[in-house]
């Protein structure tokens, strides 16, 4: 079976939301494009969230994703911090949802965990990974935009290994189960 899908990962953020489009065609990735929306030119809050909208909606119409993946906000000690960057990932969510593209999210520490083994690292570490494994020459300049692109790579990870129903004791009831998966 071959798949081909177009992955749109985002790392929200009020002030500055990072994005990763990638291609996948059959298990192999390539990035499409990566980068990230700077909201610092604007004074309100609600503006900030409205350019938000129009910049994914603008990334939904120009690379067509078939499914975006969105890390999760983290509890921090701020509420109110949480309650900005909450408000950016549903502006964000709505963006793709208005034009039917289904959302999944991710915790920090999953996507971490998927790019480096490790759910602590840095956004150096994870970026070095990407860097790695894509054969990067260029890295961004700034780090948001290697963390949109990890969220879309930890979907696409997800699902390369697809959690059955009842899941499986061993091998042998795994291939049962999923008889497509094996080639």
């Amino acid at each position: 079976m071959i798949i081909k899908k177009t992955i749109l990962g985002i790392d929200p953020g009020t002030n500055i939301m990072g994005y990763g489009v990638i291609q996948v065609n059959d298990n192999k990735v390539s990035i499409i494009t990566l980068g990230v929306v700077k909201t610092s030119g604007f004074t309100g809050h609600y503006q900030k969230l409205s350019h938000i909208f129009d910049r994914t909606l603008y990334l939904v119409d120009e690379y067509k994703p078939d499914e975006t993946a969105l890390e999760a906000p983290f509890f921090g000690k701020n509420v109110q911090s949480m309650l900005k960057l909450g408000r950016a990932q549903g502006v964000a969510m709505a963006a793709s949802l208005y034009r039917g593209v289904p959302i999944f999210e991710y915790a920090p520490l999953r996507i971490k965990q998927a790019i480096t083994g490790n759910g602590a690292s840095s956004k150096e570490q994870v970026a070095y990974f990407l860097k790695q494994m894509f054969g990067m020459t260029i890295m961004p300049s700034d780090l948001d935009a290697t963390d949109g692109l990890a969220a879309a790579v930890c979907h696409y990870l997800q699902m390369k290994n697809p959690v059955t129903e009842k899941g499986a004791k061993n091998w042998e009831e795994y291939i049962r189960k999923n008889p497509d998966r094996v080639k």
